[in-house]
């Protein structure tokens, strides 16, 4: 008989941080620039009913050496770039940018009655694609197969997931960086999710209700890093949501400078010069 697998547990948990970005657009921001989240750099969780908050949007600005992924709750959120993208995705949509080299991009947000809730997600470009050519993706709700049992279901939004029964599904977006992996968990109160997941570094987000992940509880708003095994155990006693994050981590070196994120410091001053230079996107 095969051994059970080995439950990964709570190795660390963080808390988001208030925060403000773009025009004045109030953000919960997660990050860690030094490598601890290895291949993800920063995780944003855009959420009000205030237009105020956020309507001010984040208008045009650059960025290189970083992929960029974000997903819509509710609201929406219109992309426009220098390649001459202009799309708007709505709830359950998400949008992926390479930023390679380098883009210049504005994000300007839509409302509903529920005001705006989306995220947005940093990856991490190895050093050998960081001057690669930007490219950009929509990805539609209904291109992303879920996984759904009574209590519970699993999204994908991009690489593999499968539970420990063997069913498994893959996201429409196969190219995120380091390996990535992103999904939206749900459980209903009472629910129960088990998947099979060897990633390095596993993330748990919790945006609503709460859950406990391998008998460790996680409350809205707290982002826990996973240890080392081969199964993720998900519960919850009144129902929750989450985002799913599974990679492998470069275990390169990290310059970071506002929208930028490179592997040395002369890297970034190059960056900057190319940006005012006007040469950024060549």
């Amino acid at each position: 008989m095969a051994p059970s697998p080995t439950t990964r547990q709570v190795a660390r948990l963080l808390n988001t941080r208030p925060s403000q970005d773009g025009d004045g657009v109030k953000i919960q921001r997660l990050h860690d620039f030094g490598g601890g989240l290895d291949p993800f750099l920063m995780l944003d969780e855009l959420v009000s009913d205030q237009p105020d908050d956020y309507i001010g949007g984040f208008p045009p600005h650059p960025h290189r050496g970083i992929q960029t992924l974000t997903y819509v709750i509710h609201g929406g959120l219109t992309h426009e770039d220098h390649l001459g993208h202009s799309s708007t995705i709505h709830p359950g949509d998400a949008q992926w940018m390479h930023t390679g080299r380098g883009i210049i991009h504005s994000e300007m947000p839509l409302t509903d009655h529920q005001g705006l809730h989306a995220f947005q997600l940093w990856l991490n470009l190895a050093a050998e694609d960081k001057l690669s050519e930007a490219t950009y993706r929509d990805v539609r709700a209904e291109e992303m197969p879920r996984l759904t049992d009574r209590h519970a279901s699993l999204t994908a939004l991009g690489g593999h997931w499968q539970t420990l029964a063997g069913d498994g599904v893959d996201g429409p977006l196969t190219r995120l960086a380091g390996q990535g992996a992103v999904a939206h968990a749900r459980l209903a109160p009472g629910g129960t999710l088990e998947l099979a997941t060897h990633a390095t570094t596993l993330l748990v987000y919790v945006f609503a209700g709460g859950l406990d992940v391998a008998g460790t509880r996680i409350e809205r708003g707290q982002l826990a890093q996973l240890a080392s095994g081969e199964a993720l155990r998900l519960t919850s006693a009144e129902g929750g949501q989450a985002l799913l994050l599974a990679g492998e981590p470069h275990g390169e070196p990290i310059a970071h400078y506002g929208p930028f994120v490179m592997n040395r410091q002369a890297e970034l001053e190059q960056a900057l010069r190319d940006y005012r230079d006007g040469t950024l996107t060549d």
